[in-house]
């Protein structure tokens, strides 16, 4: 019993669930029933309910975000869609830090050691709705990266929750729009849409190329003897020779 709960058993514990829901994903795709349409004879809230549990699952489980997002504005239009799919994200960012701090944390928590994870550590601890808000709402960050980081920082679940809430609304609602007025390419809705996940993107990469620099190791001090002072020869009087 001792050895299950064990911080790496548990660690271990951790990469057998994902790669098993990563597994999953790719042999029934559940990213296709939700872009199925509603069943008939259900109520539309309890789809949205339905189809927010199913969003949060897939999310856990590495299916690509904007791909839930397009399928919750395809079955519900864009105000109705934006609730399931911010929901959605909700429940999934709630999974994947809970198994993470309850799984993964105490394995990984003695590997924050260097003076860039100890100052993210530290503001995630501090200042946690407004660092997680920050990651939202930032286009490049991996969204179940920053669950698994969060976890292992000190920030708290509601901080957390929070800002995920809040920070993933303007992405989301970009991908929902797009995919409610999927069926009208020429509108302005889809436009004004797709054009904010181009331009949201394009930034993404431009500050990611910007900051290249900054993640680079310093370079290597010069040997010691290359700093040593050259004095000239000390010519003494002392004859040599007859």
């Amino acid at each position: 019993m001792s050895l299950l709960l064990a911080p790496w058993a548990r660690l271990s514990l951790l990469v057998v669930l994902l790669a098993a829901g990563g597994g999953c994903v790719l042999l029934y795709e559940p990213q296709r029933l939700l872009s199925q349409g509603l069943p008939p004879g259900l109520p539309v809230g309890t789809a949205a309910l339905l189809f927010a549990t199913v969003y949060g699952l897939c999310t856990a489980a590495f299916v690509p975000r904007p791909l839930l997002n397009l399928a919750a504005g395809a079955v519900f239009g864009a105000p109705l869609g934006l609730l399931a799919a911010v929901a959605g994200t909700v429940v999934g960012a709630g999974i994947s830090f809970g198994l993470g701090r309850a799984l993964g944390r105490s394995a990984l928590r003695p590997l924050v050691r260097g003076r860039w994870l100890r100052a993210a550590d530290g503001q995630l601890g501090r200042h946690g709705f407004r660092s997680v808000l920050a990651i939202r709402l930032f286009p490049g960050v991996p969204f179940a990266a920053a669950n698994y980081c969060a976890a292992v920082s000190r920030c708290g679940w509601l901080p957390f929750l929070s800002a995920t809430a809040l920070g993933t609304v303007p992405n989301t609602a970009a991908y929902v729009i797009a995919g409610a007025s999927a069926s009208s390419p020429d509108s302005p809705a889809f436009l004004v849409s797709f054009g904010f996940i181009a331009v949201s993107g394009v930034v993404a990469a431009a500050v990611a190329w910007r900051k290249r620099h900054s993640l680079a190791p310093p370079p290597a001090p010069l040997p010691a003897y290359g700093l040593t002072p050259q004095h000239p020869p000390v010519v003494t009087g002392v004859p040599h020779g007859p």
